[in-house]
């Protein structure tokens, strides 16, 4: 295995561990205290809304596994493709953190360095 298939897999991991922690917080902090609040949103809105929540979550860490899977058994055309769409989200995922908590939260630094990875990960040898 190269270097260029290491930062592929560690920009996987990062990917994976920061959607598994994301989606443990957005649980406890956001999707329970909403529920238990009973409030305005009835019916389908109120069972839709937890899986719009997770549904960055789920993105992030499948992302995560498909940057292990290129790391490991892609040809380069499918790695490049797996790179950019997951670089995609990761990049979206980076801004939005950044422009939504003026920096104070570590999601966008963690992004940030995968996305470093996965470019020199789909950088030409």
């Amino acid at each position: 295995m190269d270097w260029r298939n290491t930062a592929l897999a560690a920009a996987g991991l990062i990917g994976g561990a920061v959607a598994i922690i994301h989606g443990v917080l957005t649980q406890r902090l956001m999707v329970e205290p909403l529920a238990a609040a009973g409030g305005p949103l009835r019916g389908p809105i109120k069972r839709i809304v937890p899986a719009l929540l997770q549904f960055s979550t789920f993105n992030w860490f499948v992302g995560g596994l498909a940057l292990l899977a290129a790391a490991y058994a892609l040809e380069p055309q499918a790695r490049l493709v797996t790179g950019l769409l997951v670089g995609s989200s990761y990049l979206y995922a980076a801004v939005g953190n950044l422009w939504g908590t003026r920096g104070r939260h570590p999601g966008w630094a963690l992004y940030t360095i995968a996305l470093a990875l996965i470019a020199y990960g789909l950088s030409a040898p």
